[in-house]
């Protein structure tokens, strides 16, 4: 079965540790640790999934016991890894974060084995399976920075993207940079927070809205920008900005946040919403997200 939409980048296993207490550097408290499929190509299909999509991923999934596991999770998850590379010689990736009351307080990001697959990932996007460079997709794509810099600059130039809705969400702040070959693609949405929104445009924006600006401002054709639970912005090129507050809510999460908001937006477009409505339903999706909501 064709899919709805294609995730490429990190699916791995998500190793998150827990506290109801306010964390320091050095801080050992009490609470809970998980083990649950993550990455944020794997987060944003997760949610697509629940949103009544069909996702499939392009990633990079080991062949020994952890990979077999997270296979088999990504399906009742209703998340198709049939296009996915399976290696015989690299481990399955995995991430590990550290949660206090007062937000993340740390994390490592272990994909060198996404790293070290490269374009391998891409082979159904041009042997025919998914599409090829005479006959691209035309579907939307959700694209994440855990992608080497050399492979998301091919990306930005390559045939095999030429028609697709490319999304675009970097991994983490410090690898906000390696979208930079990405900004002013013509089929490309940004999703970024303030801070890689300022690393990428250099200018120390106080605002989303400003950030939105300086991002447009630098060739993007368009750009969502959040703030946590500060007002979020959306611009596009010719169209200008518009800017949305989130709910308060108590947060007792925030890894997977930012994708969360992502794939809400894309599934409230899809569904034919405005501008404004679709940045109100992903802040209210993320809001739920960060809450703890289960249904979210």
């Amino acid at each position: 079965m064709t899919p709805d939409i294609l995730c490429i980048g990190s699916v791995l296993w998500d190793v998150i540790g827990r506290s109801p207490a306010v964390m320091r550097v050095g801080s050992d408290v009490p609470g809970r640790i998980t083990r649950l499929p993550g990455g944020v190509a794997m987060n944003i299909a997760m949610t697509l999934a629940r949103f009544g999509l069909r996702p499939s991923v392009l990633t990079a999934i080991g062949r020994d016991a952890e990979g077999d596991e997270l296979v088999a999770a990504c399906g009742r998850l209703g998340v198709a890894t049939d296009y996915a590379y399976r290696s015989e010689d690299l481990p399955t990736d995995v991430y590990m974060g550290i949660e206090g009351a007062n937000g993340l307080i740390a994390a490592i990001a272990d994909a060198h084995s996404l790293e070290a697959a490269g374009d391998k990932i891409l082979r159904p996007l041009e042997d025919g399976r998914l599409g090829s460079a005479e006959a691209p997709w035309l579907g939307p794509i959700a694209l994440d920075g855990n992608l080497t810099e050399a492979l998301l600059s091919d990306i930005a130039a390559s045939p095999l993207f030429a028609a697709a809705d490319l999304r675009v969400a970097p991994a983490s702040p410090g690898k906000a940079e390696r979208l930079r070959p990405l900004l002013a693609h013509p089929r490309a949405t940004l999703y970024v927070n303030l801070e890689e929104a300022n690393l990428l445009t250099k200018q120390p924006a106080a605002t989303a809205a400003e950030a939105a600006e300086a991002l447009l401002a630098r060739g993007a054709a368009r750009v969502l920008v959040t703030d946590g639970g500060r007002s979020a912005a959306e611009g596009r090129a010719g169209q200008g900005v518009i800017a949305d507050v989130p709910p308060q809510v108590l947060v007792t999460r925030v890894t997977g946040a930012g994708d969360t908001f992502m794939a809400a937006h894309l599934v409230a477009e899809r569904s034919g919403a405005a501008r404004a409505t679709a940045l109100r339903t992903a802040l209210q999706a993320a809001a739920s997200y960060v809450s703890g909501d289960p249904g979210s």
